[in-house]
């Protein structure tokens, strides 16, 4: 990705957020130079990549295949005695028609919630022994209520619904195009991207990025570059 398309995607983000009255954290808006200046006292910001992510997945089309997050707050699955919350919570925001790829967590279970905007679509498999897609019915929670489907289902939230899925349930996503925009937010236990995703195409989480322009919100890969305790 270019930087001038993550920084373009954090803006337009950030604009939307207002639209739908949810406020952000100081950190949101933090400067390179902030970044740069950090003490040690906020050292969680950091160690529990709290703050920005945005990737297309490289697959080179983010309006198409990718995902807008913010961490709002985090454990460590690796230092749970220094970070010992067991939960995290981040708005992942999905653009009109985007889509997810097909991945699951090793241990994390999480909701995932439709806080406002379009309709969601998520399609369910469970992993087998291979971690390809199982034949098997999926069963997941949807508000409180435990359903059965058949894999490669589609499920729909509509604003104010959410779903459970636990550890090695894959599961793919789009808004459905024409709904508008999606504020999705997932509150999980605490979630290591480095460890714990694994995506069936074997799609690269973080992509590579070309600095055509200077950096306006750092991401969570920017962090080991700028941050010096």
């Amino acid at each position: 990705m270019k930087r001038s398309e993550i920084n373009h995607s954090i803006a337009y983000i950030i604009q939307k957020v207002r639209d739908f009255k949810i406020p952000l954290p100081p950190f949101a808006f933090y400067s390179s130079e902030n970044w740069k200046n950090l003490t040690k006292d906020e050292r969680e910001l950091v160690d529990t990549m709290l703050g920005w992510g945005i990737t297309d997945f490289g697959k080179g089309d983010y309006n198409k295949c990718g995902l807008g997050i913010f961490t709002f707050r985090n454990g460590s699955q690796s230092d749970p005695e220094t970070y010992s919350k067991v939960y995290c919570e981040k708005l992942l925001f999905v653009l009109d028609g985007q889509m997810l790829p097909y991945h699951f967590h090793y241990s994390k279970m999480e909701d995932i919630i439709n806080r406002g905007g379009g309709t969601l679509e998520i399609t369910l498999y469970n992993s087998d022994e291979k971690e390809d897609f199982a034949k098997t019915d999926v069963t997941v929670t949807l508000d409180g209520k435990q359903i059965t489907v058949k894999a490669g289902s589609k499920i729909t939230l509509e604003p104010g619904q959410s779903v459970t899925l636990l550890p090695r349930q894959y599961h793919s996503w789009k808004g459905i195009a024409g709904t508008g925009d999606i504020a999705v937010f997932e509150v999980s236990k605490a979630n290591d991207d480095n460890l714990d995703n694994h995506f069936y195409d074997k799609t690269p989480w973080v992509p590579h990025v070309e600095e055509d322009e200077p950096i306006q919100y750092l991401v969570f890969d920017d962090y080991k570059k700028y941050v010096q305790f």
